[in-house]
């Protein structure tokens, strides 16, 4: 487990972050109180949405796994809520190696104590900002073998990068530098659902200065280009399931899809 300098230090609990405000969405502990206040004043779907969303984080790393897949890169991995994604696939593959990286330092202290990986397999971390793709690709490929297969994760992440920050060439950067044969799992908030509350969510987050950009399936649709999507699709999150029950037919808040890389 990599650590950065004086990370504890870095953390500001006074001003809130997606980390921990989802934390507190998914009844978690590791918050603070800015992060309450910017989460309670979320609409009560917040909550739910959350749940649907890791769920789908759950159902989508455990078919990967099955599917023999042993590197991953999860990036935005938040607080460590378990199951977190190496218990999921070291359950299937005990010595899968998973990179974890967020820009929030709290997240760092967490990851030094929980992430804990089997013998066989590995687990490591970095602080980075996924808009600095560089960086995150440069510690990833000291632990990964990007000559081999790569689970690519970007979970709940990318509606917190705005339009001015080019989500789509970030993303780009990322998925290019995977070898054939990888896979990305990406999940992206919107409020193609909740058409009634994109107001009421937009002015919480940014009364918090936390940028948020939901985007429509349109919108989400670039994120995959190039890629094989695999069925069921570009779905929301509770509508993606492979070889387990279908989950409850509910509104996510989320789209979803898992894709090879060609």
């Amino acid at each position: 487990m990599t650590a950065g300098p004086s990370s504890e230090s870095r953390i500001d609990t006074s001003r809130p972050h997606p980390a921990r405000v989802y934390d507190w969405l998914l009844g978690g502990k590791d918050n603070y109180p800015a992060d309450e206040e910017v989460a309670s004043k979320l609409p009560p779907e917040a909550r739910l949405n959350a749940r649907r969303n890791r769920a789908f984080m759950h159902r989508a790393a455990a078919w990967l796994a099955g599917k023999g897949v042993d590197q991953y890169l999860d990036i935005g991995s938040g607080i460590p809520t378990r199951p977190n994604l190496h218990q999921i696939v070291q359950a299937v593959v005990p010595s899968a190696r998973i990179v974890y990286a967020d820009n929030d330092p709290l997240v760092l202290r967490h990851a030094e104590a929980l992430l804990t990986s089997t013998p066989e397999g590995g687990t490591d971390y970095i602080e980075a900002d996924v808009r600095d793709p560089d960086a995150i690709l440069e510690h990833a490929h000291a632990f990964l073998d990007f000559t081999r297969p790569v689970a690519l994760s970007m979970n709940a992440l990318m509606h917190f990068v705005t339009d001015e920050d080019d989500p789509y060439g970030v993303t780009r950067t990322l998925l290019d530098a995977l070898p054939p044969g990888s896979w990305f799992m990406f999940s992206h908030g919107t409020t193609d659902e909740h058409p009634h509350l994109a107001r009421s969510v937009t002015t919480t987050y940014r009364k918090g200065e936390i940028p948020l950009r939901m985007r429509t399936r349109a919108e989400i649709e670039p994120f995959f280009e190039g890629l094989d999507l695999v069925a069921p699709g570009l779905v929301t999150a509770t509508r993606w399931y492979q070889d387990t029950p279908a989950p409850a037919q509910e509104p996510s808040g989320f789209y979803v899809g898992v894709a090879r890389v060609p």
